[in-house]
């Protein structure tokens, strides 16, 4: 099976995009700390590029990694937790970092882990926003993007592990 990427969203428009989430959430947590929780692997580029961005002295970063994926295109809708937290988050403001909320099974599942750790507060931010697909009700806090139910790779977001290095955001378009 052959495809290509086609870009949809450039490096200069991913960039300004996340200048503007980092104010707004600099603002949002003003004078309080703030724990990321970058999600694995897909949200790492987004999680360095925003955490430049955020104006916080209190801020501190810890990943998870969960896969619903696989090799595949479409979600699996069976969520595994492959790394855990390395510190509490009890009492903690935490912020959860995604590259892209599909189904919303995923986040709908970290949310209800998270849940019982007894966090002063979780919000959600994503690069990517596919609404079209949301099959579980979940609350976005920050939204980079809302795009259509399109296959997406690039800047963090993969193919079966590749094309995480692209810069901008581009459709797989299958032959």
């Amino acid at each position: 099976m052959s495809f290509k990427i086609v870009p949809m969203i450039t490096e200069n428009e991913i960039n300004e995009r996340i200048a503007e989430l980092g104010a707004e959430i600099s603002r949002d947590y003003k004078g309080e700390d703030l724990l990321i929780v970058g999600i694995l692997k897909g949200s790492m580029p987004f999680v360095c590029s925003l955490m430049w961005q955020i104006q916080n002295e209190g801020m501190s970063v810890d990943y998870m990694c969960v896969s619903s994926y696989g090799g595949e295109t479409e979600s699996s809708g069976i969520v595994r937790i492959l790394k855990d937290l390395d510190e509490s988050i009890e009492n903690k403001n935490v912020l959860i970092v995604e590259d892209i909320v599909d189904t919303g099974r995923t986040m709908s599942k970290l949310l209800e882990l998270l849940g019982t750790r007894n966090p002063k507060s979780i919000k959600i931010c994503t690069l990517l926003d596919k609404p079209s697909r949301r099959t579980v009700e979940v609350k976005l806090d920050y939204v980079g993007f809302e795009i259509e139910n399109r296959f997406v790779a690039g800047f963090g977001l993969d193919y079966d592990q590749h094309f995480r290095q692209l810069k901008f955001i581009g459709e797989v378009v299958f032959d």
